[in-house]
């Protein structure tokens, strides 16, 4: 017998913002599934340390995504596994198309968050995954006493790059600008780190190996405009993300922003009615694990209000407009 797939909300994405969503959906008993390519968690389960989380001191990323996910299917959630290939209209419904089939739903809210950007540079892609990384928690042990280089400015930069001391015998961190826009406490423990050296106003702008390993970057100074070789056997780069709005058809338009963000309105609805975006894949100033959750919780709320709006509505009443049939009429 053929899975009913028909849902009241359809989110796509398990992370902070995904979870969230499918909690509050679920409290609201409002039929539910939560679809996500992977294990739930999102970039939580690449972190190693969290300590900005309300009512935590300190929790790992994994522990914190478990916990988020065992509580949405205590609530009736459906968590599946599944890839999202397209998502269209049909109707007053969303079809949400994966590799394993369709699902149709009221409401669909997006949570899909984003992809790693990438430098852009000669070498990056011919040593990914050997020597280049997007990953320090799931990738760090491997380079044990040896020198790497973190590349990035933001939060992610600082925390990983601390993170590899643990293992590294020195951490590079590489940043184009004069200041970093990571929070000044972790801006300052990098600092304060014996085995971190901090890198400014400059790029990398190769990554040489040989047999089939990261062993030097070449890293040119902005201000100077002299290039220089650092022998490094690993690279991690974490300067941003772009966000996973990859499903939608040349039919469907969304208003985005100039790097590509979705715009919402502040129920977290998008320009096309019925879909939300909350977390990474939102336009906004700040992307955080608290600001996902936010996002996520008002668009739940507002999906579910609409929900029982539309249970409410009356029937409509088929109208004759043509009034009674005429008895003078009749068989002529």
């Amino acid at each position: 017998m053929e899975k009913d797939r028909r849902y009241d909300v359809v989110i796509i994405g398990g992370g902070p913002a995904g979870l969230t969503a499918a909690l509050y959906a679920g409290r609201a008993r409002v039929k539910t599934v939560l679809l996500e390519r992977g294990a739930p968690g999102g970039q939580l389960l690449n972190t190693e340390a969290i300590e900005d989380y309300p009512g935590f001191d300190h929790i790992t990323g994994p522990e914190l995504a478990q916990r988020m996910a065992d509580q949405a299917v205590k609530f009736g959630v459906d968590l599946e596994t599944a890839r999202v290939t397209a998502i269209r209209q049909h109707g007053d419904k969303k079809v949400v198309e994966t590799e394993d089939g369709e699902y149709v739903a009221d409401f669909v809210i997006l949570t899909a968050g984003g992809e790693p950007k990438k430098l852009g540079i000669p070498g990056e892609g011919e040593f990914q995954g050997r020597g280049v990384s997007q990953c320090a928690v799931c990738d760090g042990a491997f380079f044990k006493e040896e020198v790497v280089a973190v590349i990035g400015g933001g939060d992610a930069a600082l925390e990983e790059g601390v993170f590899l001391t643990r293992y590294a015998s020195k951490v590079y961190i590489i940043h184009r600008r004069e200041q970093f826009r990571a929070q000044a406490i972790l801006v300052e423990a990098a600092r304060k780190n014996p085995k971190v050296e901090l890198i400014t106003n400059s790029v990398v702008t190769e990554i040489k190996g040989e047999e089939g390993q990261v062993r030097e970057i070449n890293v040119k100074d902005l201000v100077s405009g002299r290039t220089r070789p650092l022998a490094v056997t690993g690279v991690f780069v974490f300067i941003g993300f772009q966000p996973n709005v990859q499903f939608f058809d040349h039919r469907v338009h969304l208003e985005h922003d100039p790097l590509g963000f979705l715009v919402t309105d502040s129920t977290m609805q998008t320009s096309l009615p019925g879909l939300y975006a909350a977390g990474d894949v939102r336009s906004q100033l700040t992307r955080q694990i608290t600001t996902a959750v936010g996002d996520a919780t008002t668009a739940a709320i507002d999906a579910v209000k609409k929900l029982e709006a539309k249970k409410h509505e009356p029937t409509p009443v088929p109208v004759d407009l043509y009034g009674p049939t005429r008895p003078d009429l009749v068989g002529s």
